[in-house]
């Protein structure tokens, strides 16, 4: 069994044997998807957590095979003593913006702290007594996705308090291509901290290098980094997501849709939520195009209150578009703004104050409002794409091909 030849020093027969076990386990799973991701490795990051307290930030992406990152280390024997939580919560049932409130695990015991709304960065008080960070989340590679964002303060406190912190990487499943407005710092939020594209094309373990590299960190002291990578990945690699990362993004298309469609939570236009076709869609009352037609709910754990509840709205399922064509387009599809924009009856209204966080600069709702095309707006966007795309260079972990598309790994 290949990658299983380590040396361990474990009094503790029964987590040796748990170990071995596990990842016997896991290495046929994983031969068999091809792609293994960073958390299945444990004989790669053993020697920095054996014997020392442990904190995971993780959700309910932080598996391996079947079982939770946090219950097998925890049956492997490892000091996991807090949880931290991200947006929509450890087990991932809180919908977009709910709050996250510290409590105790249900199953495990453990004490989790949010970092999720007015408590973004843990304190000095959070990591005492702790010795290690594991930060195991899945991110689907847009800027606005604030598992980024958080992943970024947790890195600024293990700095400033002397943590070490390992990144267990996962695949990007927007890792295939750049895209986008690159962020202006003066619009630095929740949803886009860091001066990089809205579609980035790197995962977080890449972007953990990144931050590093860069000195984005506000602090003076240097941060104890490891990240360990997806092994058998390349940033060209098909991958569908096992678990869905969040409530509203529960499919492949709402995936692939949602660098396009999560910019229209800065218009008064609907992007599904409220009903079974989250970022598959959109649509509103006044909208005269498309057949589609919607009713948002609320629907606990998924939207609460979400736009236009209870009224019908008008417009496009776009699933098919998703499955059949913008995973070979490789951009964002700005189109559809621009249409709503002038299919919008007040367009004085159109646009709310997040749009331009969302945008990260305040230019890309000026071009809409002045009638630019799509591809003019585009042409805007190539000079920082291509200073981008070499600043990122020695950070990436993966191969890069950007004229090769997608390509499907073969199964053994």
């Amino acid at each position: 069994m290949k990658n299983f030849q380590f040396k361990m020093n474990i009094k503790n027969t029964t987590q040796t044997l748990l170990l071995c076990i596990c990842l016997f386990i896991l290495e046929g799973n994983s031969l068999n998807a091809q792609i293994i991701c960073g958390a299945e490795q444990i004989n790669r990051y053993h020697h920095i957590i054996k014997n020392k307290k442990i904190a995971v930030v993780a959700n309910q992406t932080s598996v391996i095979g079947s079982s939770h990152l946090v219950d097998t280390l925890i049956a492997l024997k490892y000091q996991i003593v807090k949880i931290f939580a991200a947006e929509h919560g450890f087990r991932g049932n809180v919908e977009n913006g709910g709050k996250i409130k510290n409590e105790k695990d249900a199953k495990t015991g453990l004490p989790i702290v949010s970092l999720y709304g007015k408590h973004i960065k843990p304190t000095k008080q959070d990591l005492t007594g702790i010795d290690v960070v594991i930060f195991d989340i899945q991110d689907v590679g847009v800027r606005y996705y604030t598992f980024l964002t958080t992943m970024h303060y947790v890195m600024e406190a293990c700095a400033e308090y002397g943590k070490k912190i390992v990144v267990l990487d996962r695949p990007n499943p927007n890792g295939h291509y750049i895209d986008g407005p690159v962020l202006d710092t003066t619009f630095r939020s929740m949803v886009g901290i860091h001066p990089i594209p809205l579609v980035h094309g790197m995962t977080l373990g890449e972007l953990a290098l990144m931050i590093k590299g860069e000195n984005w960190l506000k602090t003076t002291k240097k941060i104890d980094l490891v990240v360990i990578t997806v092994s058998n990945y390349t940033h060209n690699t098909v991958y569908e997501l096992p678990i869905a990362p969040s409530p509203n993004l529960p499919t492949t298309p709402s995936i692939i849709l949602y660098p396009t469609l999560g910019l229209l939570e800065g218009t008064i236009v609907s992007m599904g939520r409220g009903t079974d076709k989250p970022f598959e869609c959109f649509g509103a009352p006044w909208l005269k195009i498309g057949s589609y037609e919607f009713t948002p709910k609320n629907i606990v754990g998924k939207a609460i209150n979400p736009p236009y509840l209870n009224e019908k709205c008008r417009g496009l399922l776009l699933t098919d578009f998703a499955n059949d064509y913008i995973v070979s387009y490789n951009k964002l599809y700005i189109e559809w703004l621009v249409l709503l924009y002038k299919e919008c009856p007040d367009k004085k209204t159109f646009f709310n104050p997040f749009f331009t966080l969302l945008a990260g600069n305040k230019f890309l709702k000026k071009q809409i409002e002045e009638g630019k095309n799509a591809n003019e707006i585009r042409l805007s966007w190539q000079v920082d794409l291509q200073k981008f795309s070499k600043q990122r260079e020695p950070y990436l972990l993966y191969e890069y091909s950007p004229n090769k598309g997608l390509i499907k790994n073969k199964k053994s």
